[in-house]
């Protein structure tokens, strides 16, 4: 993907610059010429971030500098084979970890076969709109489920600490190729917005096809076909059997029925470290207020964003899927529960800004629910789940509703349920309730703790207009499907990959994308002579 073609690089540097300064070529070029005395040179901005520290807003720019040769272009398209003929490879889940497995099998001349429970990209889009108008939840077709996975309708956060596990330029390089601006190779926190990648995902589809990969949508694996403790197949919900010597499976960190069926099947899969919370929502022009000072209606400024830890005697206590900009989504995968995420679109131009404050959760949390063995954690979030539900007074009969429960946040400190209610961009309608009773109460001590400690680093954050949304629940699986550290298949079951958020392997969009591409590289080193 890289141009690898020579230039006459001089060297990088790095500027510290004005936000004027960094919005105005003219400007730019200047500052550089300050810094190297000449003035016939081309540059590429490699990184750009924001420092707000002191209220003293700069950009910091590390750019290359190029002398007698023209600047290079950063990306060079892949060209993907055609690989209708060649062997087959299973992918269930058509999220960032099977899109890219795919494109990868095909770079490696492997025909991917992507089974996926949920719809495509324009026909999902009718059913968000049922779960926010209508509150009715399709249990194959939601913020979870479909063509992109979960990320397709949650802002597109690019940013990764994976960076050891592959490599990240490559993924978006890949995403730009297929549509996405080219300015997430260069920000340190990158997204591409929930209106925009909806169209990057298409795009990808259409190269899996157009290469001879398979995609069948409304498909849902509802069993694993295994012989001799080697996975040969999987067999879908009308009874229709999908035969490969090797399968991915990347069903994302919701796919409850998967993890329920590798139980019931005796399956090896493990209990692992997951957080649960709540929402909490401010005007995004005091988060710019706190963050950027007397700089906060600067327009050459993003919306503002923040990242908060604090670490309890117990628990970890920390934010989550930070949304500038964005709106609060009803994510629940099945009736008779109320789960909550956000997003934001690519301008980040909305009245609200909103995150997730989530609390890790320990092996000691689940002490009630040790009876399940690897699902306890599983069945934490499910309980929570269904408390919110019926704590937004939702019709408990018919498992029919997405009112959620929400607070002040002033008032979860004071454990006082809310006499009313600011405004929200939660669509489906909220109702006061008292979420400080909705989590266990060591939970809800950690969550106020961290709550308060947040408010002495950012002045203002405790604002009677704050408003917190149950429940925040879906941050990674609280399941793990161990596989050998090497081959990276399952550990006991031959030709079985277990891949990104859903496997315990990821944490996002592109660890996901990365964790599917090693799958795929392993499946494919089985096809390749050996010298």
């Amino acid at each position: 993907m890289k141009d690898n073609t020579t230039h006459f690089l001089l060297k990088t540097i790095e500027l510290i610059l004005t936000p004027e300064e960094a919005a105005n070529d003219t400007l730019t070029r200047k500052c550089i010429e300050s810094v190297i005395n000449d003035s016939h040179f081309e540059y590429q901005i490699i990184k750009r971030s924001i420092d707000a520290r002191n209220n003293q807003i700069k950009i910091n720019l590390k750019v290359n500098l190029y002398f007698s040769e023209p600047v290079p272009n950063r990306i060079i398209p892949k060209v993907y084979p055609n690989v209708s003929d060649k062997p087959k490879v299973n992918i269930i889940g058509f999220g960032p970890a099977g899109m890219f497995a795919a494109l990868k099998l095909i770079e490696n001349e492997l025909c991917p076969v992507i089974i996926e429970r949920g719809k495509d990209v324009r026909s999902r889009r009718r059913d968000l709109a049922a779960i926010t108008k209508n509150q009715i939840v399709d249990e194959n077709s939601n913020y979870c489920f479909g063509e992109g996975g979960a990320g397709t309708y949650s802002d597109g956060k690019l940013y990764t600490r994976s960076k050891k596990r592959g490599d990240v330029d490559e993924i978006l390089a890949t995403l730009i190729q297929h549509g996405a601006d080219e300015n997430i190779l260069i920000d340190a926190h990158p997204h591409i917005g929930t209106n925009k990648l909806p169209r990057v995902v298409q795009a990808i589809r259409e190269t899996i096809l157009k290469s001879g990969g398979k995609i069948h949508f409304k498909t849902k694996m509802v069993d694993f076909i295994i012989e001799n403790n080697t996975l040969i197949g999987i067999t879908d919900q009308n009874g229709l059997n999908y035969f490969a010597e090797n399968t991915i499976l990347a069903t994302g960190h919701s796919a409850r029925d998967v993890f329920y069926l590798l139980h019931n099947k005796k399956i090896n899969i493990e209990s692992k470290p997951f957080a649960i919370g709540v929402r909490v929502e401010h005007q995004q022009s005091l988060i710019n207020k706190i963050q950027y000072g007397r700089n906060s209606a600067n327009d050459l400024l993003p919306p503002a964003s923040y990242k908060l830890v604090h670490q309890t005697k117990n628990h970890g206590v920390f934010s989550f899927c930070m949304c500038p900009g964005g709106i609060i989504a009803p994510c629940a995968t099945a009736p008779g529960e109320i789960v909550t995420n956000g997003w934001s679109p690519s301008k980040r131009n909305n009245t609200f800004s909103n995150s997730g404050i989530v609390v890790t959760i320990n092996p000691d949390d689940l002490i009630e629910y040790k009876q399940y063995g690897s699902l306890a954690g599983l069945k934490f979030q499910e309980t929570i789940e269904k408390k919110a539900f019926k704590a937004g007074k939702n019709d408990e009969k018919n498992n029919f509703g997405q009112i959620a429960p929400a607070q002040r946040l002033t008032d979860f400190l004071k454990n006082k349920t809310s006499t009313s209610l600011p405004e929200c961009s939660y669509n489906p309608g909220l109702i006061s309730a008292p979420i400080h009773q909705l989590f266990p109460k060591n939970i809800t001590e950690a969550l106020q703790e961290g709550f308060k400690e947040f408010g002495k680093k950012m002045y203002g954050f405790l604002s009677e207009d704050a408003i917190i949304v149950a429940v925040e629940s879906r941050t990674s699986s609280p399941v793990k499907i161990p596989r050998h550290r090497e081959t990276l298949e399952h550990i006991e079951i031959k030709g079985f990959y277990p891949s990104g958020e859903g496997a315990g392997f990821a944490g996002g969009i592109v660890s996901a994308a990365i964790d599917g591409q090693n799958c795929a590289i392993e499946i494919s080193k089985k096809y390749t002579p050996k010298s």
